[in-house]
């Protein structure tokens, strides 16, 4: 994945040069690896920032950001 990312002026933006753009983070969320196998699966995406989380049976709903020191704190608890 690229960690670039792609601006575009936003559609709340006027005619006027000065404005507000917007980059969509471009993801690809994969099955975390402390998921089940029984179909009720984390899913966890790289972020050129950190990481974000989804669940894989509501992945229209949305997906939680978390920043790289949060996103690394965690896993070291996780990983005990």
């Amino acid at each position: 994945m690229s960690n670039e990312l792609v601006f575009h002026k936003s559609s709340y933006s006027g005619q006027e040069p000065n404005c507000v753009e917007v980059a969509h983070i471009p993801t690809s969320f994969r099955k975390s690896s402390h998921s089940g196998v029984n179909g009720e699966c984390l899913e966890v995406a790289d972020l050129p920032c950190g990481a974000a989380v989804r669940d894989s049976k509501n992945p229209a709903k949305g997906h939680l950001p978390f920043p790289a020191a949060e996103w690394d704190a965690f896993l070291a608890i996780a990983r005990g």
